[in-house]
């Protein structure tokens, strides 16, 4: 099981920003969504893309290789060419700290 880790302090990431930390070697971007933190591994899943250079727009990230969507709240696709969702970590705030773990080999 994986530890909780530290990627963030409480008000680092702007409202609408993101942040791309390494967890145990995957890259993840961790999403401030008004005040609401998610992280999601940082891969378009259509064609291997970094997604944290993308444009937030609402709930989603724009994938800026080739405009696929993805919910940041849920990892889903909302629009092609990726049809493949990205890994949605588990994330909780504590003590001021964001924390994530990868809990993909629990």
């Amino acid at each position: 099981m994986s530890d909780w880790a530290d990627v963030a302090k409480i008000g680092e990431i702007p409202p609408g920003g993101s942040k791309l930390v390494y967890l145990d070697g995957v890259k993840v971007a961790v999403f401030n969504l008004g005040g609401e933190y998610h992280a999601i591994e940082d891969i378009c899943t259509h064609d291997g893309g970094e997604l944290a250079s993308g444009t937030v727009e609402g709930e989603e990230i724009v994938c800026p290789r080739h405009g696929a969507r993805f919910n940041i709240k849920s990892g889903a696709v909302t629009a092609p060419p990726a049809y493949e969702p990205v890994y949605k970590f588990p994330l909780r705030v504590q003590d001021g700290a964001i924390q994530i773990r990868d809990d993909r080999w629990d």
